[in-house]
């Protein structure tokens, strides 16, 4: 039976301007936008810490996989928005850029056609040579190198660190109301009805992830969305004054990004990896390479699509992801301390985010994909304008 002050808690009324469902970096940079413009902010999260996709990925703030235009200026935004955040919670950030390697022809090309693009030669992006390339990551296999592309504008932050320091920054620094291990269970403006009690708010922004189902799920069975689940793995922290230096990927990945894929080039290569690679491209495999705050190697992933997630891991999946690093990357110590899948929404229509309004002063933002570190902060600034 509850106690009398426990049912005063659940029956209680609070205030605030706006409400935001989910404590993923989603939610966080919803939360910081309108904090920035003077809302009074509560956030929920059903669990203590968040631990959804916002945890479970490469920590990487990556614009140069964006297409031109208005994506990849929200890239460039979030990226700025990244560093103030950083500098002012304390959190690792490293601006180290990355680098797309080729170690085929087709790759080569790829990369030449991108970098003569207004997209691919702005911002510092530039080709390197073999030895060019060597020399800004000591990681790179050299061996069958053929050429890089080089981007200074990616950088990697901790994701675990982030999302679990972010929302005591928020509290402190910008007033908002945090109420983690609190489900939301109706919205029906001006209330909210959740675990800990009833709020009475101005509007409110859903930002749930994968969950489609506590709130608004006819909403979403209306849209093109699915679930993606991904497998990753991380190493042990190297050693003392090692470092990765810039983000690391090749071929594979060039045939990944919304960057790339208008380029006439890039037809021939897919088809090379497909014939060659058949079971990278079943099992949706790519592989990226990035460096936690603590030294850890994060290393990833594959691609598996449908609403309802398989939760059983394969190791032949990872198996194949270490031998593709191992073909462009050497590192000290490569042995694996942890290994995980997360799963994040996506759309299947191409589009980049699904921003609804869910009823009068309810928005729906979600369906990001992976690109929820790299593109949060900067569609905030844009939902939140139009409150």
């Amino acid at each position: 039976m509850a106690t009398p002050a426990e049912t005063s808690l659940v029956n209680a009324t609070h205030q605030a301007d706006l409400a935001i469902v989910g404590a993923g970096i989603v939610g966080l940079a919803h939360a910081l936008a309108a904090a920035r413009r003077g809302l009074r902010v509560v956030l929920f999260d059903r669990t203590e810490p968040a631990v959804g996709a916002s945890v479970r990925n490469f920590g990487l703030v990556w614009p140069v996989g964006q297409p031109a235009g208005a994506r990849h200026d929200r890239a460039l935004r979030s990226r700025e928005i990244w560093s103030e955040v950083a500098n002012a919670a304390g959190l690792h950030i490293d601006p180290a850029g990355s680098l797309h390697l080729a170690y085929r022809a087709d790759e080569w090309t790829v990369l030449r056609e991108f970098a003569a693009t207004p997209l691919g030669s702005s911002h510092g992006r530039t080709l390197l040579t073999p030895k060019e390339t060597v020399a800004r990551s000591a990681t790179v296999e050299l061996n069958g190198l053929l050429g890089a592309l080089w981007s200074p504008t990616e950088a990697t932050v901790d994701p675990r660190q982030a999302i679990r320091r972010l929302p005591a920054w928020l509290a402190a620094a910008h007033g908002v109301e945090l109420h983690f291990g609190t489900t939301v269970r109706h919205i029906d403006l001006p209330n909210i009805e959740t675990t800990a009690g009833t709020w009475q708010v101005n509007q409110a922004i859903v930002c749930s992830g994968q969950d489609f189902e506590t709130l608004y799920p006819e909403i979403f069975a209306a849209h093109p969305i699915t679930r993606c689940k991904l497998q990753m793995l991380r190493t042990a922290p190297q050693p003392d004054k090692w470092h990765l230096g810039p983000a690391l990927c090749a071929g594979l990945t060039l045939a990944h990004y919304d960057a790339f894929k208008n380029l006439r080039s890039l037809p021939t290569l897919v088809a090379r990896l497909r014939a060659e690679f058949p079971f990278h491209h079943e099992h949706g495999i790519h592989v990226l390479l990035s460096q936690t705050a603590a030294g850890e190697l994060t290393i990833g992933d594959s691609h598996h699509y449908g609403l309802t997630v398989d939760p059983f891991d394969r190791e032949d999946i990872n198996t194949t992801i270490m031998a593709s690093l191992r073909a462009f990357a050497r590192a000290p110590d490569l042995c694996i301390a942890e290994r995980w899948h997360g799963v994040y929404p996506k759309l299947t229509d191409g589009a980049s985010e699904l921003v609804v309004a869910a009823a009068p002063g309810v928005w729906i933002v979600n369906g990001l994909g992976g690109a929820g570190m790299t593109m949060s902060f900067g569609l905030a600034e844009e939902v939140v304008a139009r409150l």
